[in-house]
């Protein structure tokens, strides 16, 4: 499915359409990107599934501080979810030393290629590549990754990720629905 519009609008539908797959597909294992625990919430009704959020890190948006609350996390936790916050593989150190000296990393590109088929699928390929690192999702099969352009969902694949140390043998199996590029 493509969405007219990008964002927010789109989260209830992008995440229905990502568990029908899951159930038509008998795929486990949902990874979901979330800022402030709302799209991770949509999955509250899913069972038998393993749902993995994946948040900003400390200092994302201001040092020393998240702003996903522990109340959020809390609850996310009570639903049964696992959470991981930690250091976004396609900028983290890599984006800072550009900052700093200028140019541009391989990483940098590799997400900025990413971002050519939306915000979104470049956030399903990090934000599974993350939990796969973290070891909160098994080597070798096929998950569902959730992620967006801004706020919300709006865009759902079914992915193999890989390790970040082998991140270029994670395969994109099937876009589930994304919007179109404007």
């Amino acid at each position: 499915m493509y969405f007219e519009e990008k964002g927010k609008v789109n989260s209830e539908k992008c995440v229905q359409l990502a568990i029908k797959e899951a159930k038509d597909r008998n795929i486990k294992h949902i990874v979901v990107a979330t800022s402030s625990g709302y799209t991770a919430k949509l999955f509250k009704d899913v069972k038998d599934i393993n749902v993995v959020c994946v948040t900003h890190g400390y200092g994302c948006k201001k040092p020393g501080e998240n702003e996903f609350t522990h109340e959020s996390i809390e609850e996310l936790k009570e639903l049964g979810f696992k959470i991981l916050t930690t250091t976004h593989v396609l900028s983290g150190a890599e984006r800072g030393i550009s900052r700093k000296f200028g140019g541009v990393s391989p990483v940098e590109i590799m997400a900025h290629t990413l971002r050519m088929f939306g915000q979104g699928t470049k956030v399903c390929v990090e934000i599974s590549v993350m939990a796969m690192d973290a070891g909160l999702i098994p080597y070798g099969e096929k998950i569902i990754a959730v992620g967006g352009s801004s706020q919300g969902a709006d865009t759902a694949v079914v992915i193999s990720p890989a390790h970040a140390n082998n991140i270029l043998d994670t395969k994109i199996n099937e876009v589930i629905c994304k919007p179109n590029n404007f």
